[in-house]
């Protein structure tokens, strides 16, 4: 097993040992800090696809991360009330159900937006996807049916079999379980020949389409798998909060994303994980202690980029790559 492994599967034990030592000292606002990491380690692993295999340093994922959490939000307010949603039905609060729409909402949102998006590359590949997620920001913020600018509560938080997700440790057990499917979803990608390709479309594009592979289907590709992992996340973190509002839909959450998986290593497999939990510690730690923590984080992101380009998995697995 190499070093990089190693320190995987010690992120991953430690992620999971924090809410049951929190749970075994009768401590539950740990198991919620937790539940936090592992939402925004997802968030991060579905960015991973577009910017750790791909290249493409979207400021647009904030879009999927608010569309599935307005997914939660419209589908349990509507089974709450019981009002009709679309032909009779009144939206659910089954949590499987409201993460396969999220999929398909955010799946389509990633499809129509990656379709024009990436026949631009660079600075303007960034700055659109960002225009496309402020659009869709701005409509949040003028839609008064679901909240406004003040956004939408979800009254209680929505099920699933076999569980108790109003007791922290099961809901945490969820979203652990969802993060491992990611996680897995990305090796095996990452692995395939799917991920040569997308690695090769970032390296040399016309050296890949000389071999009869086209880059922007494969960059497509991996910018909607990437969008619907990220919906996925976005329905978790409004069960969490038990509310969703435009702010997730802000460019602050695509920075957010993008921090995370810089700070633990772009393209490390659990470099989501080793980012979230990171910056998770500061946010709510070092920022009890004054207002702005922010610019220690600055202070961690800029060691990271001049010193350790591999993040904190790869500084701790020994593969740091400097300048």
């Amino acid at each position: 097993m190499s070093r990089e492994n190693i320190v995987n599967a010690l992120l991953l034990l430690l992620l999971l040992a924090i809410p049951l030592a929190a749970t075994a000292g009768d401590e539950p606002f740990y198991v919620t800090l937790a539940t936090r990491m592992a939402i925004l380690a997802l968030g991060a692993v579905g960015l991973n696809f577009a910017l750790g295999l791909g290249g493409l340093v979207s400021f647009g994922h904030a879009a999927f991360f608010g569309i599935g959490g307005y997914a939660a939000g419209i589908l349990a307010t509507h089974a709450f009330n019981m009002e009709p949603l679309a032909f009779g039905w009144t939206g659910s609060k089954s949590m499987p159900v409201i993460w396969l729409v999220a999929l398909a909402a955010s799946g389509i949102a990633a499809l129509a937006i990656g379709a024009i998006s990436l026949r631009t590359s660079g600075v303007y590949f960034i700055m659109i996807t960002l225009a496309f997620a402020q659009m869709i920001y701005y409509f949040a913020i003028s839609w008064p049916a679901y909240g406004g600018e003040d956004g939408l509560s979800i009254y209680v938080r929505n099920a699933f079999p076999g569980l108790n997700t109003l007791n922290g440790l099961h809901f945490f057990f969820v979203c652990y379980a969802l993060l491992l499917v990611a996680l897995v979803l990305f090796a095996v990608f990452r692995d395939a020949r799917f991920g040569a390709a997308l690695q090769a479309a970032r390296q040399n594009e016309a050296r890949l389409a000389t071999v009869g592979i086209a880059p922007y289907r494969i960059r497509l590709a991996a910018f909607v798998i990437s969008g619907m992992i990220t919906g996925v996340a976005g329905a978790l973190f409004a069960d969490l909060n038990r509310f969703v509002s435009p702010s997730m839909l802000s460019w602050h959450m695509s920075g957010e994303l993008i921090v995370l998986i810089i700070l633990g290593g772009v393209g490390r497999l659990c470099g989501p994980i080793a980012g979230a939990m990171l910056y998770v510690v500061l946010e709510f730690f070092l920022g009890g202690v004054t207002e702005r923590w922010q610019f220690f984080l600055g202070l961690i992101l800029l060691g990271v980029v001049l010193f350790a380009r591999g993040g904190i998995v790869g500084l701790a697995a020994g593969k740091v790559r400097h300048g």
